[in-house]
Protein backbone atom coordinates (compact mmCIF):
# COMPACT_ATOMS: atom_id res chain seq x y z
CA UNK A 1 0.00 0.00 0.00
CA UNK A 2 2.82 2.46 0.95
CA UNK A 3 4.52 1.57 -2.44
CA UNK A 4 1.21 1.93 -4.09
CA UNK A 5 0.70 5.78 -2.57
CA UNK A 6 4.30 6.81 -3.48
CA UNK A 7 3.63 6.03 -7.07
CA UNK A 8 0.56 7.62 -7.41
CA UNK A 9 2.34 10.68 -5.62
CA UNK A 10 5.19 10.63 -7.86
CA UNK A 11 2.78 10.49 -11.22
CA UNK A 12 0.82 14.06 -9.52
CA UNK A 13 4.17 15.46 -8.73
CA UNK A 14 5.33 14.31 -12.62
CA UNK A 15 2.19 15.89 -13.59
CA UNK A 16 1.65 19.06 -12.19
CA UNK A 17 5.52 19.99 -13.53
CA UNK A 18 4.02 18.95 -17.06
CA UNK A 19 1.34 21.33 -16.35
CA UNK A 20 3.57 24.09 -14.81
CA UNK A 21 6.08 23.83 -18.02
CA UNK A 22 3.76 24.80 -20.31
CA UNK A 23 1.70 27.75 -18.52
CA UNK A 24 0.19 29.18 -21.57
CA UNK A 25 -1.50 25.67 -23.11
CA UNK A 26 -2.52 24.83 -19.50
CA UNK A 27 -3.78 28.09 -18.96
CA UNK A 28 -6.19 28.06 -22.63
CA UNK A 29 -7.06 24.42 -21.60
CA UNK A 30 -8.40 25.00 -17.93
CA UNK A 31 -10.67 28.50 -19.57
CA UNK A 32 -11.80 26.09 -22.73
CA UNK A 33 -13.12 23.70 -20.09
CA UNK A 34 -14.11 26.02 -17.54
CA UNK A 35 -16.37 27.94 -20.12
CA UNK A 36 -17.58 25.28 -21.25
CA UNK A 37 -18.75 23.94 -17.87
CA UNK A 38 -19.59 27.03 -16.87
CA UNK A 39 -22.77 27.20 -19.39
CA UNK A 40 -24.88 23.97 -17.92
CA UNK A 41 -23.67 24.70 -14.18
CA UNK A 42 -25.45 28.07 -14.32
CA UNK A 43 -28.17 26.55 -16.16
CA UNK A 44 -28.49 23.64 -13.28
CA UNK A 45 -28.13 27.27 -10.85
CA UNK A 46 -30.88 29.04 -12.75
CA UNK A 47 -33.44 26.26 -12.44
CA UNK A 48 -32.67 25.99 -8.64
CA UNK A 49 -33.22 29.62 -7.88
CA UNK A 50 -36.03 30.12 -10.44
CA UNK A 51 -37.90 26.75 -8.40
CA UNK A 52 -37.04 28.99 -4.96
CA UNK A 53 -38.76 32.25 -6.58
CA UNK A 54 -42.00 30.43 -8.00
CA UNK A 55 -42.42 28.50 -4.58
CA UNK A 56 -41.88 31.66 -2.57
CA UNK A 57 -44.13 33.73 -4.61
CA UNK A 58 -47.20 31.02 -4.97
CA UNK A 59 -46.69 30.47 -0.98
CA UNK A 60 -46.72 26.71 0.11
CA UNK A 61 -49.91 24.72 -1.78
CA UNK A 62 -52.46 23.30 0.75
CA UNK A 63 -55.22 20.53 0.84
CA UNK A 64 -58.75 22.10 2.28
CA UNK A 65 -60.82 19.11 3.69
CA UNK A 66 -64.41 20.39 4.59
CA UNK A 67 -66.88 17.86 6.42
CA UNK A 68 -70.53 18.13 6.13
CA UNK A 69 -72.84 20.28 7.67
CA UNK A 70 -74.24 17.34 9.43
CA UNK A 71 -70.73 16.50 10.66
CA UNK A 72 -70.61 15.68 15.08
CA UNK A 73 -68.01 16.80 17.22
CA UNK A 74 -66.83 13.74 17.25
CA UNK A 75 -66.33 13.21 13.86
CA UNK A 76 -64.82 16.14 13.85
CA UNK A 77 -62.55 15.61 16.58
CA UNK A 78 -61.55 11.92 14.68
CA UNK A 79 -60.75 14.15 11.15
CA UNK A 80 -58.58 15.95 13.53
CA UNK A 81 -56.87 13.19 15.35
CA UNK A 82 -56.12 11.26 12.22
CA UNK A 83 -54.50 14.62 10.33
CA UNK A 84 -52.03 14.59 13.65
CA UNK A 85 -51.20 11.30 12.85
CA UNK A 86 -50.37 11.72 9.21
CA UNK A 87 -46.89 12.02 8.84
CA UNK A 88 -46.75 13.22 5.47
CA UNK A 89 -47.64 16.54 6.92
CA UNK A 90 -45.39 19.10 8.01
CA UNK A 91 -48.77 20.69 9.49
CA UNK A 92 -52.47 21.60 10.06
CA UNK A 93 -54.96 23.74 11.62
CA UNK A 94 -58.83 23.47 12.08
CA UNK A 95 -60.84 26.36 10.84
CA UNK A 96 -63.98 26.26 12.63
CA UNK A 97 -67.40 27.08 10.75
CA UNK A 98 -68.01 30.09 13.09
CA UNK A 99 -64.65 31.60 12.20
CA UNK A 100 -65.02 30.76 8.47
CA UNK A 101 -68.25 33.09 8.73
CA UNK A 102 -66.36 35.41 10.66
CA UNK A 103 -63.50 35.79 7.80
CA UNK A 104 -66.59 36.39 5.23
CA UNK A 105 -68.10 38.73 7.18
CA UNK A 106 -64.62 41.13 7.27
CA UNK A 107 -64.15 40.93 3.92
CA UNK A 108 -66.79 42.61 2.43
CA UNK A 109 -69.80 40.38 2.06
CA UNK A 110 -71.25 40.98 5.34
CA UNK A 111 -74.64 42.60 4.06
CA UNK A 112 -75.30 39.41 1.98
CA UNK A 113 -74.28 36.75 4.94
CA UNK A 114 -76.95 39.01 7.44
CA UNK A 115 -79.80 37.69 5.50
CA UNK A 116 -78.50 34.30 5.93
CA UNK A 117 -80.56 32.58 8.83
CA UNK A 118 -77.69 30.14 9.41
CA UNK A 119 -74.46 29.45 8.90
CA UNK A 120 -73.59 27.58 5.80
CA UNK A 121 -70.18 27.02 6.02
CA UNK A 122 -68.94 24.03 7.17
CA UNK A 123 -66.06 23.23 9.68
CA UNK A 124 -62.37 22.94 7.64
CA UNK A 125 -59.05 21.48 8.15
CA UNK A 126 -56.35 23.43 6.38
CA UNK A 127 -53.12 20.76 5.69
CA UNK A 128 -49.71 21.81 4.83
CA UNK A 129 -48.00 18.45 2.75
CA UNK A 130 -44.39 17.97 3.58
CA UNK A 131 -43.43 18.40 0.16
CA UNK A 132 -44.44 19.22 -3.50
CA UNK A 133 -44.66 16.15 -5.37
CA UNK A 134 -48.12 16.39 -6.83
CA UNK A 135 -47.96 12.02 -6.46
CA UNK A 136 -48.37 13.04 -2.51
CA UNK A 137 -51.11 15.44 -3.11
CA UNK A 138 -53.13 13.04 -5.29
CA UNK A 139 -52.39 10.22 -2.51
CA UNK A 140 -53.76 12.46 0.36
CA UNK A 141 -56.24 13.64 -1.62
CA UNK A 142 -57.93 10.41 -2.27
CA UNK A 143 -57.34 8.95 1.97
CA UNK A 144 -58.58 12.42 3.05
CA UNK A 145 -61.02 11.87 0.59
CA UNK A 146 -62.43 7.97 2.48
CA UNK A 147 -62.95 9.71 5.77
CA UNK A 148 -66.66 9.76 7.89
CA UNK A 149 -67.82 13.05 7.97
CA UNK A 150 -66.02 14.18 5.38
CA UNK A 151 -67.76 16.03 2.53
CA UNK A 152 -65.26 17.66 -0.28
CA UNK A 153 -61.44 17.52 -0.10
CA UNK A 154 -60.06 20.50 -2.30
CA UNK A 155 -56.41 20.78 -3.04
CA UNK A 156 -54.66 23.30 -5.80
CA UNK A 157 -51.95 21.27 -6.94
CA UNK A 158 -52.22 22.34 -10.76
CA UNK A 159 -49.03 25.27 -10.40
CA UNK A 160 -47.31 22.54 -8.73
CA UNK A 161 -47.62 19.95 -11.53
CA UNK A 162 -46.98 23.46 -14.12
CA UNK A 163 -43.69 24.14 -11.92
CA UNK A 164 -42.71 20.51 -11.68
CA UNK A 165 -43.16 20.18 -15.51
CA UNK A 166 -40.76 23.28 -16.49
CA UNK A 167 -38.27 22.46 -14.06
CA UNK A 168 -38.15 18.35 -15.10
CA UNK A 169 -38.11 19.85 -19.31
CA UNK A 170 -35.37 22.53 -17.78
CA UNK A 171 -33.06 19.84 -15.78
CA UNK A 172 -33.67 17.48 -19.37
CA UNK A 173 -31.85 20.44 -21.29
CA UNK A 174 -29.20 20.98 -18.66
CA UNK A 175 -28.03 17.33 -18.92
CA UNK A 176 -28.23 17.76 -22.19
CA UNK A 177 -26.15 20.30 -23.11
CA UNK A 178 -23.81 18.63 -20.11
CA UNK A 179 -23.44 15.96 -22.10
CA UNK A 180 -22.81 17.31 -25.55
CA UNK A 181 -19.97 19.64 -23.45
CA UNK A 182 -18.92 16.87 -21.52
CA UNK A 183 -18.44 14.87 -24.86
CA UNK A 184 -16.18 18.02 -26.26
CA UNK A 185 -14.20 18.18 -23.13
CA UNK A 186 -13.20 14.50 -23.72
CA UNK A 187 -12.46 14.82 -27.14
CA UNK A 188 -10.12 18.49 -25.34
CA UNK A 189 -8.50 16.31 -23.53
CA UNK A 190 -7.90 13.27 -25.63
CA UNK A 191 -5.91 15.70 -28.06
CA UNK A 192 -4.00 17.40 -25.43
CA UNK A 193 -3.18 13.71 -23.74
CA UNK A 194 -2.11 12.57 -27.69
CA UNK A 195 0.11 15.59 -28.01
CA UNK A 196 2.09 14.77 -25.02
CA UNK A 197 2.73 11.36 -25.78
CA UNK A 198 4.05 12.74 -29.12
CA UNK A 199 6.50 14.94 -27.50
CA UNK A 200 7.65 12.69 -25.17
CA UNK A 201 7.73 9.39 -27.29
CA UNK A 202 11.22 9.14 -26.55
CA UNK A 203 10.92 9.21 -22.87
CA UNK A 204 8.38 6.49 -23.27
CA UNK A 205 10.78 4.19 -25.06
CA UNK A 206 13.46 4.49 -23.01
CA UNK A 207 11.84 3.63 -19.63
CA UNK A 208 10.29 0.84 -21.78
CA UNK A 209 13.17 -0.43 -22.41
CA UNK A 210 14.42 0.26 -18.79
CA UNK A 211 11.73 -2.46 -17.85
CA UNK A 212 8.73 0.38 -16.90
CA UNK A 213 5.43 -1.28 -16.47
CA UNK A 214 2.11 -0.01 -18.82
CA UNK A 215 0.74 1.03 -15.83
CA UNK A 216 3.49 3.22 -14.84
CA UNK A 217 3.78 4.99 -17.83
CA UNK A 218 0.57 5.58 -18.21
CA UNK A 219 -0.30 6.71 -14.72
CA UNK A 220 1.08 10.97 -14.83
CA UNK A 221 -0.69 10.74 -18.16
CA UNK A 222 -3.76 10.18 -16.23
CA UNK A 223 -2.98 12.55 -13.67
CA UNK A 224 -2.19 14.95 -15.96
CA UNK A 225 -5.69 14.83 -17.57
CA UNK A 226 -7.72 14.65 -13.93
CA UNK A 227 -5.45 18.26 -13.04
CA UNK A 228 -6.34 19.41 -16.26
CA UNK A 229 -10.02 19.02 -15.46
CA UNK A 230 -10.11 19.71 -12.08
CA UNK A 231 -8.25 23.59 -12.63
CA UNK A 232 -11.34 23.76 -15.64
CA UNK A 233 -13.66 22.78 -12.94
CA UNK A 234 -12.43 25.59 -10.52
CA UNK A 235 -12.42 28.30 -13.66
CA UNK A 236 -15.67 27.17 -14.28
CA UNK A 237 -16.55 28.28 -10.54
CA UNK A 238 -15.16 31.39 -10.11
CA UNK A 239 -16.94 31.75 -13.88
CA UNK A 240 -20.40 31.07 -12.25
CA UNK A 241 -19.94 33.21 -8.94
CA UNK A 242 -18.73 35.97 -10.65
CA UNK A 243 -22.16 36.02 -12.72
CA UNK A 244 -24.08 35.41 -9.45
CA UNK A 245 -22.05 38.65 -8.11
CA UNK A 246 -22.96 41.00 -11.35
CA UNK A 247 -26.29 39.78 -11.76
CA UNK A 248 -27.12 39.96 -7.89
CA UNK A 249 -27.61 43.31 -7.64
CA UNK A 250 -30.17 43.94 -11.00
CA UNK A 251 -32.16 41.04 -9.86
CA UNK A 252 -32.62 42.12 -6.29
CA UNK A 253 -33.73 45.17 -7.75
CA UNK A 254 -36.24 43.61 -10.19
CA UNK A 255 -37.49 41.62 -7.83
CA UNK A 256 -38.04 44.43 -5.73
CA UNK A 257 -40.48 46.41 -7.90
CA UNK A 258 -42.65 43.44 -8.03
CA UNK A 259 -42.86 43.85 -4.25
CA UNK A 260 -40.97 40.34 -4.12
CA UNK A 261 -37.85 39.92 -1.95
CA UNK A 262 -35.07 37.79 -3.47
CA UNK A 263 -31.29 37.13 -3.65
CA UNK A 264 -29.48 35.42 -6.47
CA UNK A 265 -28.08 32.07 -4.39
CA UNK A 266 -24.80 30.60 -5.98
CA UNK A 267 -23.27 27.04 -5.90
CA UNK A 268 -23.27 25.63 -2.01
CA UNK A 269 -20.89 23.20 -1.44
CA UNK A 270 -22.66 20.29 -2.82
CA UNK A 271 -23.27 21.66 -6.39
CA UNK A 272 -19.09 23.13 -6.32
CA UNK A 273 -17.80 19.50 -5.16
CA UNK A 274 -20.46 18.15 -8.18
CA UNK A 275 -18.75 20.37 -10.54
CA UNK A 276 -15.47 19.93 -9.47
CA UNK A 277 -15.47 16.29 -9.52
CA UNK A 278 -17.44 16.31 -12.88
CA UNK A 279 -14.63 18.10 -14.24
CA UNK A 280 -11.87 16.06 -12.81
CA UNK A 281 -13.23 13.40 -14.20
CA UNK A 282 -13.93 14.30 -17.63
CA UNK A 283 -10.06 14.92 -17.57
CA UNK A 284 -9.67 11.38 -16.58
CA UNK A 285 -12.09 9.94 -18.80
CA UNK A 286 -10.42 11.86 -21.72
CA UNK A 287 -6.62 11.16 -20.67
CA UNK A 288 -7.59 7.04 -20.19
CA UNK A 289 -9.44 7.01 -23.66
CA UNK A 290 -6.26 8.40 -25.11
CA UNK A 291 -3.49 6.78 -23.43
CA UNK A 292 -5.12 3.13 -24.02
CA UNK A 293 -5.32 4.37 -28.04
CA UNK A 294 -1.79 5.64 -28.73
CA UNK A 295 0.22 5.44 -25.91
CA UNK A 296 -0.53 1.23 -26.35
CA UNK A 297 0.20 1.80 -30.28
CA UNK A 298 3.69 2.52 -29.17
CA UNK A 299 3.98 -0.37 -26.12
CA UNK A 300 2.74 -2.89 -28.29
Amino acid sequence: MTNWFYLHLRAFSLALKRLASQPLGTLLSALVVGIALSLPAAGYLLLDNVASLARGVSGTPEISVFMTQEATAAEIAAVEQRLRAETDLAGFRHVPKDEALRQLEESGIGDVLGALTSNPLPDAFIAMPLGDDPALYEALHARFAAWPGVAHVQLDSAWVKRLHALLGLGQSAVLLLAGLLGFALVIVTFNTIRLQILTQRHEIDVSRLLGATDRFIRRPFYWFGTLQGLLGGVVALATVWATVQALAGPVASLAETYGTVFSLAGPGLRESAAILGFAAFLGWLGSAISVRRHLAERLS
